[in-house]
């Protein structure tokens, strides 16, 4: 008797182990889910997009102030420029495909 007491003790701590983990691995999962999911990238795509934006802005009202000469202007907007573009062109995309 006393050794069937140990083994269902064994065997019930056991499982309140695996069963903690298997929830620890659960939340992961969603939350992995959730962080890549369609919605959550083009998002964050979005984001990008705006804070791309807002640079551009910035560096325009530094050309107008002359804090910024015009050659490092027209070097550094062409390049937030393309940025920009590039990731609203792959935001339509991703829109107008079957996964938006």
């Amino acid at each position: 008797m006393e050794l069937r007491n140990q083994c269902r003790i064994i065997r019930t701590t056991e499982l309140a182990a695996a069963q903690e983990k298997l929830n620890e691995l659960e939340r992961k999962k969603e939350e992995t889910l959730r962080l890549y999911s369609p919605q959550s990238l083009l998002q964050r795509l979005q984001d990008a997009m705006n804070k791309t934006e807002e640079e551009s802005k910035n560096l325009h009202k530094q050309l107008l102030d002359r804090d910024v000469d015009l050659g490092t202007f027209v070097q550094k907007y062409k390049k937030l420029r393309t940025t920009y573009h590039r990731r609203a062109l792959i935001h339509l995309s991703a829109k107008t495909s079957s996964i938006g």
